[in-house]
């Protein structure tokens, strides 16, 4: 697909392990995941991606939620992951229901922190920081503009999610509407909510209750 770029990745665990795929947040890159990654590598296989515009992959120019979900779906073909965990924090988490919903064989189950639900979100038009920055910056207010004005047909993806998904919600602290995070939760076939009432960044503020409420979803290795 010609909009398709090739990511980077960092990769760690048993290659033979079930695999764990984890997409990070806007601005951030899979730096995000690292406590994250070495603490599930002793019982997965790993794989975070830096999406497009971050991190070491390539600055296209061009953003969307659909483009970084065909861009993830991609890497999952080159590196034969059938079927894999996915866990998504914020940006990531959108990137990884509407993979789910296009190829629902690819996915075990969901892991969904703090991820905007599909309402407009009200959000101000981002101002651009002086400096240099470590992604590309026309990735933001692009990605902004969709979470203002989201697709009606991402409510219908999540219907038709039918792995289990878990939805970890920040609590009053977050930016993010808490009662459209449980109506998200409830919209997932399978899916149930937690809440970790920290604000939006809930697995690098309390990473041992996150790692918790994800090892309780997680099926026994």
């Amino acid at each position: 697909m010609a909009d398709q770029v090739r990511l980077a990745y960092r990769e760690s665990g048993d290659p033979e392990a079930p695999p764990l795929v984890l997409l990070h947040g806007l601005t951030s890159d899979g730096s995000a995941w690292d406590a994250v990654a070495a603490h599930f590598a002793g019982s997965h296989r790993v794989v975070v991606p830096d999406l497009r515009g971050h991190g070491r992959s390539p600055h296209p120019g061009t953003y969307s939620f659909e483009l970084m979900r065909d861009d993830v779906l991609a890497l999952a073909d080159e590196l034969d992951l059938e079927e894999a965990t996915f866990i998504g924090h914020s940006l990531g988490g959108v990137v990884a229901y509407l993979l789910a919903a296009r190829q629902p064989g690819r996915v075990a189950r969901l892991a969904l922190e703090e991820t905007p639900p599909p309402v407009p979100l009200g959000l101000p038009a981002p101002q651009r920081p002086p400096g240099p920055l470590g992604f590309d910056w026309a990735a933001r207010p692009a990605i902004v503009r969709q979470l203002n004005a989201p697709d009606p047909a991402w409510q219908d993806a999540q219907r038709t999610v039918q792995a289990p998904v878990l939805v970890i919600a920040g609590g009053p602290e977050s930016h993010l509407p808490q009662d459209e995070m449980a109506k998200m939760a409830a919209r997932f076939p399978k899916g149930r909510l937690v809440t970790i009432p920290t604000g939006h960044r809930v697995h690098a503020v309390r990473p041992e209750e996150f790692r918790a409420a994800v090892h309780e979803f997680l099926p026994p290795p």
